[in-house]
């Protein structure tokens, strides 16, 4: 039996889940792996998280967080912190992305009012302190994955520091922007593939959160980017429009315009930064699969870029990566 399997083995065992059938799910795009656990009626949610390339106390900080909100983020019912492993509790299988397009379920209009409408309740929230700033070097750094994976698999060689620093120099002209909308936390990863639709639970706790270790404190234009530029799938466009609107009127004190331009100002950082993750996960992965996504993204990118506010970096992207250029990378 291989060293991490026995590993998992034991813990399994020492938390009363030793003979438990285990029958792996989809991940994400990290090392972290999920299975199913069903022993009689019983269901939970294993994850597995490599300690070497995983570190899963935020996702226990953030999940306490969440659930002392009244949020349905899935309860922990044993972690071993050291060995990157969590017994969770399953939430089922409503994942908001099978769900899209069955109307007979769910239409996509209820399942979105609902995820804005957690937001709308998460933004008023205080945050907890141990969350980090999403601050210009984290943002700068996500946004430059866009020169460090795509440009040097487009043009076959290394990208030149002064591409670089003329990128971030563009990057550093918008940013201030980002002062005309309010802070709040920031769960990163907010969109289809990590919601889930719970009918049989009330109010804001009908949404499942997953995947929300990553949460900093920043814009809270940010989630509402995530959730409705997805990089996986189109939404219809009345659904952007009805959603942006239902947040905005349930938000009248936000100023609209400094919004949008918060909106289009992290649309364009979030999507370049994801152009950068997928042609990562394609060369240093071998996971190509996500190649196929980019053509959507550069819609969302372009889209955002339309922004007047954001013309520095359009100068920049317009230049360096032309329109005939942006596609799967090669």
């Amino acid at each position: 039996m291989p060293e991490r399997e026995a590993v998992i083995a034991a813990f399994l065992a020492d938390h009363g889940w030793g003979g438990a059938e285990r029958r792996a799910i989809s991940g994400d795009a990290s090392f972290r792996r999920y299975e199913r656990l069903a022993e009689g009626q019983r269901r939970a949610i294993l994850m597995d998280a490599p300690p070497e390339t995983e570190d899963v106390r935020p996702f226990l900080r953030i999940a306490g967080h969440l659930l002392g909100l009244g949020y349905s983020a899935p309860g922990i019912s044993a972690a071993d912190e050291a060995a990157g492993l969590l017994i969770l509790e399953d939430l089922g299988e409503g994942i908001y992305t099978r769900l899209l397009g069955r109307e007979d379920k769910v239409s996509e209009a209820e399942l979105y009012d609902a995820a804005v409408d957690l937001l709308v309740d998460l933004h008023r929230q205080p945050v907890p302190s141990e969350a980090p700033p999403y601050d210009r070097a984290r943002l700068v750094a996500e946004a430059n994955l866009l020169v460090d994976w795509y440009i040097p698999r487009q043009r076959g060689e290394p990208p030149d520091p002064d591409l670089r620093a003329s990128y971030e120099a563009a990057w550093d002209r918008l940013l201030p922007g980002l002062g005309k909308s309010p802070e709040a936390l920031v769960l990163r990863d907010y969109h289809a593939d990590n919601l889930l639709w719970l009918p049989k639970r009330r109010g804001l706790a009908r949404v499942g959160l997953l995947d929300f270790q990553d949460a900093v404190v920043g814009s809270i234009a940010y989630d509402l980017v995530s959730l409705l530029e997805d990089a996986r799938r189109d939404l219809r466009p009345e659904t952007v429009t009805r959603s942006l609107a239902r947040y905005l009127a349930a938000r009248p004190e936000i100023e609209a315009e400094g919004f949008a331009t918060a909106y289009a100002l992290l649309g364009a950082q979030r999507n370049a930064k994801i152009i950068g993750i997928f042609t990562r996960l394609c060369v240093r992965d071998q996971k190509p699969d996500y190649l196929d996504y980019l053509p959507r993204v550069w819609r969302h990118l372009e889209h955002d870029l339309a922004h007047p506010a954001l013309a520095p970096i359009k100068e920049w992207i317009d230049r360096e990566i032309p329109p005939e250029r942006r596609e799967r990378a090669p």
